[in-house]
């Protein structure tokens, strides 16, 4: 049985998710295994997401313990700022 996406590590997650990704583009997944599979990559790349976000809160409060170092919004690639 496969881990529950929040028990994996960040790069757990990401390795499974681009071996999804690789089985779902050849084609040869039946239409319900492909629904599994599309839910299964959505639950990893969540909890990916959360995890990413936890360590920028906490780079940021290790920043701004700092006071010399001034804190600047972080951008994430594909997203406008605002």
């Amino acid at each position: 049985m496969a881990k529950k996406p929040e028990n994996l590590s960040f790069e757990e997650s990401l390795g499974e998710l681009e071996r999804i990704v690789a089985e779902l583009e050849q084609g040869d997944v039946s239409l319900d295994d492909a629904l599994k599979q599309f839910e299964r990559g959505i639950n990893l790349v969540r909890n990916s997401q959360a995890k990413l976000e936890q360590a920028q809160q906490k780079v940021a409060i290790l920043l701004k313990q700092d006071e010399n170092v001034p804190l600047s919004p972080y951008a994430v690639e594909g997203e406008s700022a605002c």
